[in-house]
């Protein structure tokens, strides 16, 4: 066994956002490019927690571009980003670029010279402390197949041929699990380095192209990821982002068992279900024999996933399962649930249900594969 820091990755520390987006431009594309980010920038103005935002150009490479924007807290930042309005804000940005990659770094420390602040306001919205990590993140993507077609997508994920998963020096893809429940799909990844050079480099592998095929009749919203802007429309609807992270800090058991839990919240209770759910996860961390090891809280909208690793089976303790150990707290969950839409519509202070409610939200696994340590 080998010991492990208490791990606590959060999107709602509250601390101050700052978002790094790289892009390599098309020559030629300089004055179109200008004329998409100063639309863009107009719109993003006026967006609750929007702070600030800098066009940056190399002075080495005149085609390579940084933008970067500051944000009162990641919440706002990924309600934005996830959002339609965005998605078509952005995209006349699309022909202008070559590449790109995104960065998010809450801010943990700075210096202001020209106005000294207390040590109260010098600290207000800044991390709290630097987190511990090894360095693999985990991402999830979610879409729907339409109903009826569900046995013949397991079919088609549960067999395929694993893609090469180093991709480079220093970015590799860990571990795939992929889950199904009902006709929604959901695929968590575990990747070292950087996320859209992996998603790039497994798209690009004929065996998963030839899945990718195989599935594209049976999905409820067409897509077409030969055709660049169809393929970057695709991911960024199907994002789930993660939004807290969260790791024991005792020695990981020799054997776990992974679940992902399926939570629909009541229509515009998503993001009030994620925190409810993050904050009980992160008290569970500090458990020294709770049976969930480590968690990761997804949520868009009022989709809302959970995927654990447990040192046991589910229903020996539905409680901590499910996330609601303590006085109250199945009665809060009960309050932000959409419990038609999970099938269990009794009152979850009732054992029965709650064990009717593990059985529902605990999705089916379709595949969940590991690279070779190497």
């Amino acid at each position: 066994m080998t010991m492990s820091a208490r791990v606590s990755q959060s999107a709602f520390d509250g601390s101050r956002l700052r978002v790094i987006l790289l892009l390599d431009l098309y020559e030629g594309a300089q004055e179109q490019f200008l004329d998409a980010y100063e639309y863009m920038r107009t719109k993003v103005a006026s967006v609750p927690g929007h702070i600030s935002d800098q066009l940056c150009q190399s002075i080495e490479n005149p085609s390579q571009w940084l933008i970067t924007s500051e944000w009162e807290s990641a919440l706002p930042f990924l309600a934005w980003v996830n959002s339609e309005e965005h998605i078509q804000i952005v995209r006349p940005m699309h022909s202008c670029v070559r590449d790109t990659r995104s960065m998010r770094y809450s801010v943990l420390r700075e210096t202001r010279p020209e106005r000294p602040l207390t040590p109260e306001a010098a600290q207000a919205g800044l991390q709290k402390a630097a987190r511990v990590g090894v360095g693999i993140t985990r991402h999830a993507l979610t879409f729907t197949v339409k109903p009826g077609s569900e046995s013949k997508v397991t079919e088609i994920l549960a067999n395929y041929e694993a893609p090469e998963t180093r991709i480079n020096g220093i970015t590799r893809l860990h571990r795939t699990s992929l889950f199904m429940h009902g006709n929604r799909v959901v695929r968590a990844v575990e990747v070292e380095g950087d996320l859209l050079a992996t998603l790039c480099h497994v798209a690009s592998q004929p065996e998963v192209q030839a899945v990718e095929e195989a599935i594209d009749p049976h999905l409820e919203h067409d897509r077409d990821l030969s055709e660049s802007d169809s393929a970057r429309m695709f991911f960024t609807r199907a994002a789930l982002p993660a939004m807290q992270h969260v790791v024991a800090g005792r020695p990981e058991p020799a054997r776990l068992r992974r679940h992902m839990l399926y939570y629909p919240a009541v229509p515009g209770r998503g993001l009030e279900l994620a925190r409810f759910l993050a904050r009980q996860d992160e008290a569970a961390a500090d458990e020294p024999d709770g049976p969930v090891y480590a968690s990761t809280v997804f949520q868009r909208d009022d989709i809302v996933v959970r995927l654990i690793d447990v040192t046991a089976e589910l229903d020996l303790d539905p409680q901590a399962a499910l996330g609601v150990r303590g006085a109250g707290k199945a009665a809060e969950l009960e309050r932000l649930l959409d419990r038609a839409a999970i099938g269990v519509e009794g009152s979850l202070d009732s054992e029965r249900n709650l064990n009717r409610l593990l059985s529902h939200a605990d999705m089916m696994p379709v595949t969940d594969r590991s690279s070779a340590v190497s």
